[in-house]
């Protein structure tokens, strides 16, 4: 008997489904954000993260933890559902 293991991707197969919302949020950010000063701003709440893992988020590689996109809100000033849709 086979068992389909369950897998956690988004339906686009990307591993988060927020990284698009993210890159879309900093690049119409006012003064404009690298992915650095994204990551910058993340260590500010606690977060360990450099430019490299905030490429991976916008472009769906990394999973998001809650911690995580709790702190996104935070610094876009959005809610967890503007990060989610």
């Amino acid at each position: 008997m086979r068992v389909s293991m369950f897998k956690n991707k988004a339906k686009n197969g990307k591993n988060n489904i927020c990284g698009q919302k993210v890159y879309d949020l900093r690049k119409s950010y006012t003064p404009k954000m690298s992915q650095r000063i994204l990551a910058e701003k993340l260590q500010l709440y606690g977060i360990d993260i450099d430019k490299n893992a905030v490429q991976r988020i916008e472009s769906g590689q990394r999973f998001v933890t809650d911690i995580e996109l709790s702190a996104l809100c935070k610094i876009f000033n959005v809610s967890y559902n503007d990060l989610l849709d």
